[in-house]
């Protein structure tokens, strides 16, 4: 007894000594596991009862550093793909509304470094925050983003997932500003070809008709008309043939809207297109006592235009303003011109009258004009010049404060 109770004690000081061992080595590769620490190795050569335990250990670390590499991959793949497209994406918690993630393509979108809650957005924009609320997943709606610098049609699509028992939303931002404005082009297009093609081919033969019989008409014999029926008679013809070459006249100028169809286009500085505006305008600002600042914080800014079919765009616009301004106190009109995430800007504001808002989705539209000499060619040639430059039109404008047309190269 005396010789066995010493080594029965010792056998079982190492057992708990191996058993403490154990706990402990399981517990440090708990912790690695829980705080994703996968550089730890279990050296199975120092207690060859443990081995199997320790390379089994390693084995599993391996894996779960392999599993976590190729997560960590996956994530920087998708991260770099939503950076590079040009959608918008934004992603929040659907019960405390608070913003996980937004590209960059977005953060551009909306002129915003980051917002921590979407709830930020009834303060920034209230019709987007709105369009956003009600937007539910499967559905889609346009909307427009107002921004101190752009105005972007968008179209909104939204999905929705639940992760942890979290359930997160997915919004879409899909930039269709150049999509409509392509496709409703087009069809303008279309329908002026069919138009103008149409008038010219009724009136032509009335205008050649009405002449013909003004011309037999004055070679009869005046002293026979003692009633003055053939006077009226000339008189009304020659009303007819007026009005049909009128007629003619505008069909014509309509027509010409699609006879544009390839611009030249060449680097010009916009500083030249600026001057050589100002010096064709100024004569008429001076007598009208109107203002004309230009604001170019870059000399140097370049884009690539037809300079004949930019600087009718400019005068155009220009002459709009002109008009805008005519009436107010202390008129102003400012050329603004910047780069903007890869693009050119150029902005005509004034302090005018500005255009009602059930007027402005029409100014674009052929034939609509608020002037009463107005033809309504300006507005649609400045558009589809902007769309054969690979760019686009916009207009921003409140009543009683002003309007600013935004040209995107």
């Amino acid at each position: 007894m005396l010789i066995l109770v010493p080594i029965i004690l010792y056998q079982l000081f190492l057992i708990y000594r191996s058993q403490l061992l154990l706990y402990k080595e399981l517990d440090q590769f708990s912790q690695a596991l829980h705080y994703r620490d996968f550089s730890r190795n279990f050296n199975t050569g120092t207690n060859s009862e443990l081995g199997p335990l320790y390379q089994n250990f390693n084995k599993i670390s391996r894996l779960f550093q392999q599993v976590s590499r190729d997560k960590e991959t996956q994530y920087q793949y998708l991260q770099k793909i939503l950076e590079l497209v040009n959608t918008g994406i934004l992603s929040y918690e659907s019960d405390s509304r608070e913003i996980i993630w937004m590209n960059e393509s977005l953060k551009n979108m909306l002129d915003m470094p980051y917002i921590k809650n979407l709830n930020s957005f009834a303060k920034r924009d209230e019709n987007l925050y709105q369009a956003i609320d009600s937007l539910r997943p499967g559905q889609s709606k346009i909307t427009t983003i107002l921004s101190k610098k752009l105005s972007v049609k968008v179209l909104l699509s939204a999905t929705a997932f639940q992760t942890n028992g979290i359930r997160y939303q997915l919004i879409a931002f899909q930039n269709i500003n150049e999509a409509l404005d392509e496709t409703e082009s087009k069809a303008w297009q279309k329908l002026l070809s069919v138009l103008t093609h149409e008038i010219m081919n009724s009136i032509a033969p009335i205008s050649s008709l009405a002449d013909t019989i003004k011309n037999r008409l004055s070679s009869l014999d005046k002293r026979l008309d003692t009633d003055n029926g053939l006077a009226d008679l000339e008189l009304g013809i020659s009303t007819i043939k007026r009005r049909s070459e009128g007629l003619l006249k505008f069909a014509e100028t309509y027509r010409n809207l699609n006879k544009i169809t390839k611009p030249n286009l060449q680097p010009v500085y916009v500083r030249d297109l600026f001057e050589n505006l100002h010096s064709l305008m100024q004569p008429t600002l001076l007598q009208k006592n109107i203002e004309l600042d230009i604001i170019l914080k870059d000399p140097n800014l370049i884009l690539k235009a037809d300079t004949t079919l930019i600087e009718q765009v400019l005068i155009n616009l220009l002459v709009n303003a002109i008009d805008a301004v005519k009436n107010i106190p202390n008129p102003i009109i400012t050329l603004n011109a910047e780069f903007i995430n890869d693009k050119t800007i150029v902005r005509i504001n004034d302090n005018g009258v500005g255009i009602e808002e059930d007027v402005l989705d029409k100014i674009f539209i052929p034939f609509f004009s608020t002037r009463k000499n107005g033809s309504g060619i300006g507005l649609t040639l400045c558009k589809q010049i902007m769309m054969l430059h690979g760019g686009n039109i916009q207009v921003v404008s409140k009543t009683g404060e002003g309007t600013s047309f935004i040209l995107q190269f």
